[in-house]
């Protein structure tokens, strides 16, 4: 299996960290492919937490080269951060390799991103304020400064001259701000930044394509999910990258026949952070219980969650786009507590009922989920490690979601921990 892809199939924070570091112990490198710092994949290993941002969710692993992919923008400070505090627990940083066409993201992109979002008021996107999407668009307009850029100080000095005077222009005379410091920013950026960084730089695609050309494993890891993708997911609120599974070839540099596994991530109920349609988002009681249970809170933003239950159409639509292979399920022991789940099996819309997503999003905000009703197990599986000792109820709850997406269901998680999961075969 040269390489295997895992991307999320809801809206992020399905648990694709652990699921990463599971599979990781068989792979040989892990490469991150798209996303920056919003993302958070937390990992528990013998009860100590490792929240990631920026670095591969297989570095806790010695025998993993971790690889940031040019899919990736990088926030310095907070890959430094997230290093320090790696190493602090012990964990051996050192093989870390990042692509020199990653992109940087620079101050005037997190100052452009907060001002931006206070600015839109009642229509903000829920965006994380990390300067994600600014690096992302400057990428796209060509004027973003690459991880290379770091390494020629001339280079640097003339890209960050030339776009530093448009944004400066952008932040004191649309938002009334204090532009800038050039000086400042090269200071920071090639006297602090530059020296560390330029021992992890390197040429990741030929690196990837050396391993697979020795016959090595590898472990593709997207951020964020299908449905917050810039192209197929709910647009305008969504991330400014493509997390879904073709993602990960452009993001990395991998072409698409090497891809042997794509396994979708998805939570056994669902949840989103920030604006956007939710179908089949619940509150009251069952939100609560969902949110508490499943700890339900941004790894990095500290936001509670939007609960909801499982949705069918939107898992088949990721089956779709993903070419999904497999499913691994996570948070199963979170509904241990109900009396009874739904599952949402289609869509009303108006007198009618569909099995697919709507493509115009004014009607995705208006659809009605058409539930199907299962039996509780309320029984704590937290500690169950073998698909017999499974409760029937949780069996046949699994099943079901098995049959209604039309692809496997390869393991199902019970709790936080690494060791926390279940083989599932029928």
């Amino acid at each position: 299996m040269p390489v295997t892809v895992v991307v999320g199939t809801q809206w992020g924070d399905e648990g694709k960290g652990k699921l990463t570091d599971l599979f990781a112990q068989e792979m040989d490198v892990v490469v991150r492919y798209q996303g920056g710092h919003n993302a958070g994949h937390t990992i528990v290993v013998a009860g100590e937490t490792f929240a990631l941002q920026l670095v591969p969710s297989g570095i806790l692993y010695p025998h993993i080269t971790p690889v940031i992919g040019n899919g990736v923008v990088v926030e310095p400070a907070t890959l430094f951060a997230e290093l320090d505090m790696l190493g602090s627990r012990g964990v051996d940083t050192s093989k870390l390799l990042i692509s020199g066409n990653a992109h940087v993201i620079m101050p005037y992109h997190l100052e452009l991103d907060k001002v931006t979002e206070r600015y839109l008021g009642k229509n903000s996107l829920g965006t994380t304020k990390r300067g994600i999407g600014p690096a992302y668009a400057d990428k796209a307009s060509r004027v973003g400064i690459r991880l290379q850029d770091l390494l020629d100080p001339k280079i640097f000095r003339e890209k960050l001259d030339a776009v530093l005077k448009e944004k400066n222009a952008i932040l004191a005379k649309v938002y009334n701000r204090l532009p800038l410091d050039s000086h400042e920013i090269v200071d920071l950026y090639l006297g602090d930044y530059a020296p560390r960084l330029a021992g992890l730089i390197g040429d990741t695609t030929s690196f990837l394509h050396q391993q697979l050309s020795q016959g090595k494993d590898i472990l593709a890891e997207g951020a964020q999910a299908t449905f917050l993708d810039l192209d197929h997911g709910t647009y305008p609120y969504v991330t400014s990258s493509n997390p879904t599974a073709g993602g990960a070839c452009v993001g990395t540099g991998i072409g698409p026949r090497d891809i042997t596994r794509i396994v979708g991530i998805a939570k056994a109920y669902v949840t989103r952070v920030g604006s956007g349609p939710f179908p089949t988002e619940v509150d009251g009681e069952v939100a609560d219980i969902l949110v508490e249970r499943g700890n339900e809170f941004g790894t990095n933003t500290g936001r509670r969650r939007r609960p909801g239950w499982f949705d069918c159409v939107m898992a088949r639509q990721a089956v779709r786009i993903n070419s999904l292979s497999e499913i691994a399920l996570t948070k199963l022991d979170v509904l241990d507590a109900l009396e009874s789940v739904k599952v949402c099996t289609g869509y009303r819309v108006g007198n009618d009922i569909t099995d697919d997503v709507p493509y115009h999003q004014s009607t995705l905000h208006k659809v009605e989920p058409v539930y199907f009703e299962l039996e509780g197990w309320k029984t704590d599986i937290s500690k169950l490690t073998c698909l017999e000792e499974i409760p029937k109820q949780a069996k046949e709850y699994v099943q079901f979601l098995e049959d209604q997406v039309g692809v496997p269901v390869s393991l199902v998680g019970v709790g936080p921990g690494r060791e926390q999961f279940v083989h599932f075969t029928k």
